[in-house]
């Protein structure tokens, strides 16, 4: 199964007194990396929100915003009213010894005054914090809908690619006699130029024939990458997404594509091999996003 690390997700929370909006959304990365915006009223359930993100994603570069907005007519802020009357009573005062009329724009200066209002500290209320805590996992649980939705156009891209590649295996084949013998005739030519006289030993010749032509062998390569190309299925196809463990399949299949090219000598199978580094690279790329 492919899990994409890209997601978003929203719920709206309505409380009696108030609305909260949860956003979060995911980019890929290489970790865990939460950015978490929280009103000061719920910071102190900072950390198991972090716990859950973690529990539900498990990597990718998320931003978690949670936004509280004021639906009732009540306030936490109060006037103080001894501290405003007392102000008042001086500024009249220093109005009337300057023969000042702006008695009007006086509550406007005094409002802006230390201590003329009064904020009581609301309490995070435990009933109030499991509905909000509901509607946290149900964002998360749609972020992670997403991933999979996104996940399922990847496996698809992917696994066609990785199709491509194991497709491009026999097309190998097809050149390989030919590609022997053109070694042979090429470095019988290069003797032959020398002349009969070169006096060099025929049945040594042959052994260091044998010799080179194994090392051009690509039999043990097309194995390896057939291996690998069923076992990336394997890993793909398992209940969990696990793209860092695809890397590392993918990895080893450039390592034998890579060395099937400096094998080559032919430049059918240097195209062939050019087109799997093609498919090999676009795989990569996308595996980047894959949790």
């Amino acid at each position: 199964m492919f899990k994409s690390m890209t997601g978003f997700g929203k719920t709206v929370c309505e409380l009696d007194t108030k609305k909260i909006t949860i956003e979060v959304k995911s980019l890929n990365s290489k970790n865990l990396d939460i950015n978490a915006r929280i009103p000061g009223l719920y910071r102190e359930k900072e950390m198991q929100i972090r716990n859950e993100i973690a529990k539900m994603l498990v990597r990718g570069k998320v931003d978690f915003m949670m936004y509280a907005e004021t639906t009732s007519v009540t306030t936490n802020s109060r006037i103080n009213k001894p501290i405003v009357l007392e102000y008042f009573r001086q500024l009249k005062e220093i109005n009337d010894e300057l023969g000042l009329s702006t008695e009007a724009d006086l509550m406007q200066s005094i409002l802006r005054l230390p201590e003329t209002l009064d904020v009581e500290r609301e309490e995070l209320d435990a009933e109030e914090w499991k509905v909000i805590m509901k509607s946290i996992m149900s964002a998360l649980s749609d972020l992670d809908r997403f991933r999979q939705q996104e996940g399922e156009a990847l496996n698809s891209d992917i696994l066609n690619r990785v199709d491509a590649i194991k497709g491009l295996i026999p097309e190998v084949e097809k050149f390989e006699e030919e590609r022997i013998a053109k070694v042979k005739d090429r470095i019988n030519e290069g003797l032959t130029g020398l002349g009969n006289d070169s006096g060099f030993d025929k049945n040594r010749f042959e052994q260091e024939l044998i010799y080179y032509i194994e090392k051009l062998d690509v039999t043990e390569e097309k194995v390896r990458l057939l291996n690998h190309c069923a076992y990336f299925r394997e890993v793909a196809n398992q209940s969990i997404s696990n793209g860092k463990k695809l890397g590392f399949v993918a990895q080893e299949m450039g390592r034998e594509i890579n060395t099937l090219g400096s094998k080559a000598n032919h430049q059918e199978i240097q195209q062939i091999v050019v087109q799997m580094k093609d498919e090999l690279e676009k795989i990569k790329e996308q595996l980047l996003n894959v949790l």
